[in-house]
């Protein structure tokens, strides 16, 4: 039988914190393959909306000035915790070989978390409102021609199947979703023989917390679709991504890099993307033409 002594809490702290960060380091996370994190220092951070990714220019005459254009658009941390109760008798009967894998798993889950809130919002494009007040997939954003005339831009291609994404996730600072991160998790605990969770429940306490949220970000950087994924489909939201063209007329840098989708289109993508040579012996002329991610958020 232990003897309940401060030392012993304290150890018990360390190897359960020990357990916890080794299940938190197992996970690789993906939400960064396509979201940017954004630090926040407050509950809710409102964000300006950039007409355009601006590029650079020959400077003749005064400075043409990109502003940034205020709009509705906020995006306000949640909170968000995952707790486990260690019960005193177990600690006094040395009854602890379960709780270490129970941490490691704890930590595992919590940094699978921000995955979670990343992947699962990405379906809901087709009826959130983005930044600039339309849908972030729509049919009428707002984007420009050759001669810099303002006309609408569509970044869906409409349907009612699974969904699937076209992206351009080269950049290092600007992708299609945001991650905006409040306070990272957190390991803490209430643990000591006087309070009132082990004086009432004869329980000590281990949990974690943090404060983040997901939202959407560039949408100049992605298409949606829910038609089948097949050549036509496929090359159709490539031609839209590709197209773009800022409000002086010349392109917007924007080439897809990645082809984005759930399970139940991976036989899909993976036909056209993946495959070498046609049926017919011809050459498959988008063999690897971008990178495939398939996450099983995306159903």
């Amino acid at each position: 039988m232990n003897t309940i002594t401060p030392q012993l809490l304290s150890s018990l702290q360390t190897g359960f914190n020990a357990a916890f960060l080794q299940g938190f380091g197992s996970v690789t996370p993906t939400w960064n393959l396509v979201a940017m994190r954004v630090p926040s220092n407050t509950k809710t951070e409102t964000y300006g909306w950039m007409k355009e990714l601006p590029g650079m220019r020959e400077w003749i005459g005064q400075r043409v000035i990109h502003n940034l254009e205020a709009a509705g658009a906020q995006l306000t941390n949640k909170h968000y915790e995952h707790t486990i109760g260690v019960d005193r008798n177990d600690i006094e009967d040395d009854q602890l070989g379960i709780y270490g894998p129970m941490f490691a798993m704890q930590g595992e889950i919590v940094a699978r978390h921000p995955d979670e809130l990343v992947w699962v919002l990405l379906p809901n494009g087709f009826s959130t409102i983005g930044f600039d007040g339309q849908y972030y997939f729509d049919t009428d954003h707002i984007g420009y021609t050759a001669t810099g005339e303002e006309t609408s831009w569509s970044n869906t291609g409409g349907g009612s199947g699974a969904p699937w994404f076209l992206m351009d996730l080269s950049r290092s600072f600007m992708k299609p979703m945001i991650f905006q991160e409040r306070k990272a998790a957190n390991f803490v605990s209430l643990n000591r023989e006087t309070d009132d969770n082990v004086i009432m429940n004869k329980q000590f306490i281990f949990g974690v917390d943090a404060r983040y949220v997901s939202g959407f970000g560039f949408h100049h950087l992605a298409y949606g679709s829910k038609q089948a994924l097949d050549a036509s489909s496929f090359k159709a939201a490539r031609l839209a991504l590709e197209t773009q063209r800022r409000p002086d007329g010349s392109p917007l840098p924007v080439m897809a890099t990645h082809l984005v989708t759930g399970p139940s289109n991976r036989s899909a993508a993976e036909e056209f993307i993946l495959t070498q040579f046609l049926g017919t012996g011809a050459s498959n002329t988008l063999y690897k033409a971008v990178e495939l991610i398939i996450n099983p958020w995306l159903g």
